[in-house]
């Protein structure tokens, strides 16, 4: 779990119970929230619903799916709830204000604050995995489908995306620096790493305003 997460914090989200914005004010002072804002993209336009349910179609969600979204929008926590009926749906966040925000509306979604290479086994396997904004996870690519291929049953799909495109996040980047720290892979890395963890990229769009790469998990 990271650093930031302290035990308070930690029952408080993995608990079945609600988690209140009240709760926020017994973090411990040395806690600084990032600021996350700049992932809650104000269009409402049909072109970005459209991509925002590619993405979530490309995870291929059944009623017996356990899922899992790492680093997310609000936005794309709800596009999921509303549209798909999984098993159990488990949201990774650094954010404890966007999580609580999350427990609010969604009690039966799990949250938990810490970062996506040290998920607890008992969530695990997961069937889906959304790494909606992965140039904000502080690790490798390496480090992350590691992990991932522990994590994941024989076929589980990982979507990696972002539906305003590379482009976007170099944007993001250039401006949020503490919170975007790389880019999304090209698809030669890509390939080689997921390689390397018994993953198959089985499609791949790198479009300048739209990003959707998909992996699956080759037990072996």
């Amino acid at each position: 779990m990271s650093s930031m997460s302290s035990s308070l914090t930690s029952l408080a989200l993995t608990s079945p119970l609600h988690v209140s914005r009240k709760c926020l004010s017994l973090q411990p002072a040395h806690v600084m929230e990032k600021d996350w804002s700049f992932l809650e993209h104000p269009d409402s336009s049909a072109e970005h619903k459209q991509k925002i349910d590619e993405i979530i179609s490309a995870g291929e969600i059944t009623e017996t799916s356990k899922v899992m979204i790492a680093i997310s929008s609000d936005e794309f926590v709800d596009r999921v709830v509303e549209s798909s009926i999984c098993k159990q749906l488990l949201v990774v966040h650094d954010s404890l204000f966007m999580l609580a925000c999350i427990k609010e509306k969604y009690d039966k979604v799990m949250c938990w604050q810490g970062e996506v290479i040290y998920i607890p086994e008992k969530w695990t396997p997961f069937d889906v995995v959304f790494l909606y904004f992965l140039p904000a996870l502080p690790f490798e690519l390496d480090q992350i489908l590691d992990a991932l291929r522990k994590c994941c049953s024989p076929g589980a799909r990982v979507v990696i995306s972002h539906p305003q495109g590379r482009q976007m996040v170099e944007e993001q980047q250039k401006q949020y620096p503490d919170v975007v720290v790389s880019n999304l892979p090209e698809k030669m890395l890509l390939q080689n790493v997921a390689a390397h963890h018994s993953f198959e990229v089985v499609k791949f769009v790198d479009e300048p305003a739209f990003y959707l790469a998909i992996l699956k998990f080759i037990n072996q």
